[in-house]
């Protein structure tokens, strides 16, 4: 319930309380505690827990006969209703003056019940109550003898994880305690990835009729993993499962996961309940075996039977061990708390207070309380250890429902996480198989393969997807088969589109609806097309899109997956020389210049080297000589040196020829070559200024951006595909053609 209609409660209870003083003691019977236990008693979990109490009341006293406290349990039923629960402890404290309340059943019960007893200073010790918004921080009188709800999170969790699952939707009851569990599960579930695309809550007032229209809803989405979350109070589970079954929904295609709620009592359902939820998994707390809780079992069994001549056998589940563990506890407790001042002060009532106003503070509360919390041993459910005010546990059992009834398939911890066994010492097993490691799991429609997690809706829309004629079919190509009619798009788009399809956790039907008409006449421009996505005739368009600004007021773009840009195709210059003298080209000035320098300074270096040894090929008349020194650097490999000096010089002039024959080869290769391949234009306002013809892909917003340029609208040629730009260039502007094609960059680079 709500943080208002709380209030609202207490106001109508506790408005004067503060104004009361001191009036008059009540004290206790000597070795008496008088406790209140409320309880729903028409409900299975109740029917469970009144038997496990007045059980735990005899074994007790039974083992302890030398005790000298007793309690005596005062038994209320709640019916199930929140006002009557905080009836019955008003009653409860004010004629009873009981100094604890085990109970009420109900989270929401239990809101209002532990606001009077924490005024009063008597605990409340709820076995049921697993809200996780019910906090002893705000309330320390009250207990939570079981676990929180959140403290499961984790196994459902990793069941999500282990089996790939990136979607889940909840079915919860719309109740304090539905709604309590899941923001501690929508954090569990974003560790990994996974989300809620949808969240499904069922009214407490819902009937069989409302509950079949949820789940048409659900059988519309592609989700089908659900975390079932119920109590077994309103019978929600029971009509869930069994409308499930009758439309389908317990098949291969769904994974259904219930949290302890109902695997508590799973096996105390009626058995046509369990036959419909057959192929479930479920968690629920791990309770150790014991000879203690066999024996237990069989006598439980005899006595509840006993009990409820007129309801069918059930099966003693882990609410009844938490009741009869808190028996234990509190009677022990009891006994370490001295009765000799157990006093119950009443308050002085003042004009117009509640009945509230007339309620006494137990004396003994707050030594009764630490009693209690202090108090650890091991129960018929494991180590029972209240110290921070409720339960906890490292570890969980997971069930599989075959064959009416539910069988243990493996284990979560929260060291190993899924595990199929626990050894006998309480270590767990590990292993590394990619999938959980559990007992083989019977899913739904008794199938033994994984449910995918999602499906196709049988009923549901298909995703419009509009598509587009490129003039290259590299990147989209749109056809009709002439037998469905069908639309069929390929193309680079179309494979990036279906390929993120693949990678989504959940399929996504959808169909390719053309943007031309039966002959395959485009209904208009690219921004056109994209303006149907605003107008809903498409939910998604594809294609080779540029991001614009003005389209994108009106659509949302993903991130671009080819390179934007814009360049330009034009002819190459005839480059073709009929110069027979163009070996002569790569000499430059600078290159003859350099040669000669070095060709004399060579000669000379070599004949002055020379001549200071004697060198017999220097010798001679002075125009010998001079022959000599012009003619060897063209033989200087050949000729024959003295001085290590001249060969030194060789050494360099070789080197330098070597520069200089490199350069020429290089030179009069790109002459021959590249320079031969140069564009006839290089700058868009060239055209412009010549007036020459351009062409644009047709639908191109390049068309508005060409005549904004500059470019008269006259000689802005439209063309549909390569082979059209091909012949228009071929012809040049002057012959009907045009001189360049400007286009966006994936486009002009697929002819290159």
């Amino acid at each position: 319930m709500d943080a208002a209609a709380r209030a609202i409660l207490l106001v109508l209870f506790l408005p004067f309380l503060s104004l009361s003083v001191a009036q008059n003691v009540t004290q206790s019977r000597a070795g008496i505690l008088d406790v209140g236990v409320i309880l729903h008693l028409k409900s299975l979990v109740g029917k469970m827990a009144r038997t496990s109490i007045l059980m735990a009341m005899e074994d007790f006293y039974a083992v302890h006969r030398n005790y000298t406290t007793r309690l005596v349990l005062h038994i209320r039923d709640s019916n199930g209703d929140n006002i009557q629960a905080a009836s019955q402890a008003v009653d409860l404290l004010e004629n009873y003056y009981v100094r604890a309340i085990i109970g009420p059943q109900k989270s929401s019960e239990a809101t209002f019940v532990s606001d009077i007893g924490n005024n009063s200073q008597v605990p409340v010790i709820s076995f049921t109550a697993t809200n996780p918004a019910l906090s002893s921080a705000d309330v320390p009188y009250f207990l939570r003898a079981t676990l929180s709800d959140a403290a499961q999170v984790n196994s459902l969790a990793a069941l999500i994880k282990a089996y790939g699952w990136k979607e889940v939707v909840p079915i919860y009851e719309d109740t304090d305690y539905g709604r309590g569990i899941i923001p501690y599960l929508v954090d569990a579930l974003q560790e990994f990835g996974a989300s809620m695309p949808y969240r499904s809550a069922i009214s407490r007032s819902a009937n069989s009729d409302q509950v079949e229209q949820e789940l048409y809803k659900l059988m519309t989405m592609p989700t089908r993993v659900y975390i079932v979350h119920m109590s077994s109070a309103f019978g929600f589970g029971s009509i869930l499962f069994t409308k499930a079954k009758e439309l389908g929904m317990m098949s291969g295609a769904y994974a259904w996961i219930l949290t302890d709620g109902i695997t508590n009592v799973v096996d105390s359902l009626d058995p046509s309940v369990i036959d419909a939820m057959g192929g479930a998994l479920g968690v629920r707390f791990h309770v150790p075996k014991s000879k203690e809780l066999d024996d237990f079992t069989k006598r439980w069994n005899a006595r509840y039977r006993q009990d409820n001549l007129d309801d069918p056998p059930s099966q003693l589940s882990n609410f009844g061990l938490w009741g009869y563990d808190t028996i234990w506890a509190l009677a022990q407790a009891a006994e370490k708390v001295s009765m000799d001042n157990a006093m119950f002060q009443k308050q002085q009532q003042i004009k117009n207070s509640t009945c509230l106003g007339t309620l006494g503070i137990s004396t003994i509360g707050p030594t009764l309380l630490d009693a209690i919390l202090q108090h650890k041993f091991r129960g018929l459910s494991g180590d029972f250890d209240l110290r921070s005010r409720q339960l906890h546990s490292s570890i969980f059992q997971i069930i599989n429902v075959v064959r009416r009834e539910s069988k243990g398939i493996g284990f979560w911890t929260a060291k190993h996480g899924i595990v199929e066994n626990l050894n006998q010492n309480g270590s767990e097993h590990t292993y590394l198989n990619s999938l959980p490691n559990l007992t083989r799991v019977v899913w739904p429609g008794e199938v033994s393969t994984v449910p995918k997690g999602w499906q196709i809706p049988t009923n549901g829309k298909k995703l419009r997807v509009g598509v587009l004629t490129s003039g290259y079919p590299e990147l989209m190509k749109v056809e009709r088969d002439p037998l469905t009619n069908a639309i069929i798009a390929t193309g680079y788009a179309i494979d990036v589109f279906e390929e993120v399809l693949k990678r989504l956790p959940y399929a996504i039907p959808y169909e390719y609806v053309a943007f031309h008409n039966a002959q395959g006449v485009s209904h208009g421009s690219y921004n056109d097309f994209v303006y149907q996505v605003n107008l809903g005739v498409y939910q998604v368009a594809i294609g080779d899109i540029t991001i614009r600004y003005n389209r994108t007021s009106y659509a949302d773009f993903t991130l671009p997956y080819t390179e934007s840009g814009i360049a330009m195709i034009v002819p190459v210059k005839d480059g073709t020389t009929k110069d027979t003298w163009i070996f002569l080209k790569p000499l430059t000035t600078d290159l003859w210049f350099g040669s000669i320098v070095f060709f004399i300074f060579t000669g000379a270096a070599i004949w002055l080297l020379e001549r200071r040894i004697d060198n017999t090929e220097l010798t001679g008349s002075i125009s010998r000589q001079l022959g000599i020194a012009i003619y060897f650097p063209f033989f200087a490999d050949k000729e024959r040196v003295e001085s290590i000096l001249s060969r030194l010089v060789i050494i360099v002039w070789v080197f330098v020829l070597l520069v200089i024959t490199s350069s020429y080869t290089a030179n009069l290769s790109s002459m021959l070559t590249v320079q031969q391949l140069q564009p006839t234009v290089t700058d868009v306002h060239e055209l412009v200024k010549k007036g020459e013809y351009v062409g644009y892909k047709n639908g191109s917003y390049l068309g508005d951006l060409l005549e904004q340029i500059g470019f008269d609208r006259r000689k802005i040629k439209a063309y549909s595909n390569p082979d059209d730009f091909h012949d228009a260039l071929y012809k040049g502007s002057k012959n009907g053609g045009i001189a360049a094609v400007i286009d966006e960059v994936p486009y002009i680079n697929i002819p290159l």
